[in-house]
């Protein structure tokens, strides 16, 4: 083909371009299939949104966690994730009786839920042995290495990561508290539970805090609900100065009977998290729980997103509070200095 042919033929297309865009007819047709085409690619582009279900599993009550529950649904609308809207929020909670969560985990694992999220060492502990290919993130465990769910705090390895709550830093502390409130004290009666995680390894911190500050310590094991009452006539029976709740899955669940037993009691109590105070207990200084689970949600967002939890490290508590119940004080009969009150991060009254 001569470049004179070239020529000829360009100038026929466009000539034939044109007649056809003066006939209405063919005008119309190409309009509707721009208008077909375009309807296809905004309906390719507006596929249906996954909707990904999560699932919460609590050994207490729904009531009982309900400020971690809603900590953790902040966290995910942060991160612009809205239960009924791209996500399905499932619960199921033990309500104190653990031996209901293999079932409860079995239930979800069953389900084949995109993640499972735990509140607490024996949540993690039956959604493990449910599973080994849903992710598992920890909201809360004491010690998840010595509770054998990850091979380290920085290279978990297996489907589950999260959060520590381990701290045993925290007990020397809270012994130091109750001396600045008891100045007197000489015995502290410590309320534990040799079956959750991280227990030996607070204790062992309680009794080297202790040491330093001469103080004597009695332990009292509370295993069930039972317990705490006869834990409370030993502490009583033993003459103890105050009492130091440790992490107790037992505890929490029955926790307003923990505070009314030590108003009754009029003996001052310093807890491991803040529900207990807000519940009428004394005081708290402790890790911020509601910040790990709020905290939780950006493992999930991960996961969702593809990551692996074995690739994600486990997180260690950054946020501690002290909360004082000034009510509560004034139950037993106990004056709180201003300097004590000064280093609250939140006063009740």
């Amino acid at each position: 083909m001569n470049e004179k042919t070239s020529a000829r033929d360009l100038h026929s297309w466009t000539d034939n371009l044109k007649s056809k865009i003066k006939n209405p007819k063919w005008l119309g047709l190409s309009v509707i299939a721009l208008v077909l085409v375009v309807v296809g690619v905004g309906a390719q582009a507006q596929q249906p949104t996954k909707i990904s279900r999560i699932a919460f599993l609590g050994t207490a009550s729904a009531a009982v966690v309900a400020d971690r529950v809603e900590a953790f649904r902040e966290g995910l609308r942060k991160l612009g994730y809205l239960d009924g809207k791209n996500i399905v929020i499932e619960y199921r909670f033990g309500e104190g009786k653990s031996n209901e969560l293999s079932s409860l985990a079995a239930e979800l694992a069953h389900s084949k839920v995109d993640v499972i999220v735990t509140a607490g060492p024996a949540a993690t502990r039956s959604a493990k042995e449910a599973t080994i290919t849903i992710p598992i993130v920890m909201g809360n465990d004491g010690d998840p290495v010595g509770s054998g769910f990850v091979a380290s705090l920085a290279r978990p390895g297996g489907n589950i990561t999260g959060l520590s709550a381990l701290s045993p830093e925290i007990s020397g502390k809270q012994l130091e508290i109750l001396k600045d409130i008891v100045p007197k004290l000489s015995r502290v009666a410590t309320l534990g539970n040799s079956t959750t995680a991280g227990n030996a390894q607070v204790l062992k911190e309680i009794e080297l805090a202790a040491g330093a500050l001469g103080v004597q310590v009695q332990y009292l094991e509370v295993r069930a609900p039972k317990d705490i009452e006869t834990a409370f006539r030993s502490a009583s029976k033993g003459r103890a100065d105050a009492v130091l709740a440790l992490q107790n899955p037992v505890a929490t669940f029955d926790r307003e009977q923990v505070v009314k037993l030590a108003l009754k009691n009029r003996i001052p109590a310093i807890y491991h998290s803040v529900e207990f105070v807000e519940d009428g207990g004394l005081m708290t200084y402790s890790v911020s729980i509601t910040d790990l689970f709020r905290r939780a949600a950006t493992y999930v967002d991960k996961i969702l997103k593809g990551a692996k939890p074995a690739d994600l490290p486990v997180e260690q508590p950054t946020k501690f509070e002290f909360v004082i119940n000034l009510k509560a004080a004034k139950q037993i009969g106990l004056t709180i200095s201003p300097n004590v009150l000064a280093r609250a991060d939140r006063v009740i009254k």
